[in-house]
């Protein structure tokens, strides 16, 4: 398995906010103990918002103050995306900007959240090309709100690319990277997609409506 899966899946076991031992972590990645603690302190220093300790468990945080400044999810989130955006650029200056403004806002983060600013760059940071699934956010979106099948290329596990079917039901936001989840008619079953691995999206002709076992809520609950 990638890393950036493994990275991944460990994001999907914390998303219920409930504690979960390293152990039972590692048990269901089919890692090591180690293994965990140092994936855990690699999303922590990736901005994902992670407490925690070695020997206690891990959960996914509610809410991130930026002193002096109290910012809500959203308001993070876009934040965060322009900057990712602008370190995409070419302009050199411009991405050496985005750069710093990143490590600025890093090193304002609760210390719980995060490790040295050092310790996260662009070019090393796991899910460096999270920037590329942004150019289909706005058909994402929309898509949900009309609630309209949507057809997806996506880069799987073991470096396959599948053709889906999806009804699109949520959007979510795991410090720097975005999941879509979906109700997958081609596997006909939930998944959750890295909007970063989606090669393609286009709007179908199809709409959709609830149907029990395959809202959202079924997902949550």
């Amino acid at each position: 398995m990638r890393r950036s899966d493994r990275l991944f899946d460990a994001m999907q076991i914390l998303r219920d906010g409930n504690l979960h031992r390293a152990k039972d972590i590692a048990q269901k990645l089919d890692v090591s103990l180690r293994t965990v603690y140092r994936d855990m302190d690699t999303l922590m220093a990736s901005g994902v918002p992670i407490e925690g300790t070695r020997g206690v468990g891990y959960k996914i945080s509610p809410a991130v103050t930026l002193p002096p400044l109290t910012l809500t999810p959203s308001e993070l989130e876009a934040l965060n995306l322009g900057i990712a955006i602008v370190a995409e650029a070419a302009d050199p200056d411009l991405k050496a900007a985005a750069e710093t403004l990143a490590e600025k806002v890093d090193a304002m983060l609760p210390e719980r959240g995060i490790a040295d600013s050092d310790l996260w760059k662009f070019a090393s940071y796991p899910f460096a090309d999270a920037a590329r699934g942004f150019s289909h956010m706005a058909t994402l979106r929309t898509a949900i709100k009309a609630r309209q099948k949507l057809r997806i290329t996506y880069h799987s596990k073991g470096d396959r690319i599948t053709t889906r079917k999806i009804r699109p039901l949520h959007l979510e936001y795991w410090g720097r990277i975005w999941s879509l989840t979906a109700w997958c008619e081609t596997r006909d079953a939930f998944r959750v997609f890295r909007v970063d691995l989606i090669q393609s999206a286009d709007a179908l002709p199809e709409l959709f409506v609830d149907e029990p076992g395959k809202r959202l809520d079924d997902y949550t609950t």
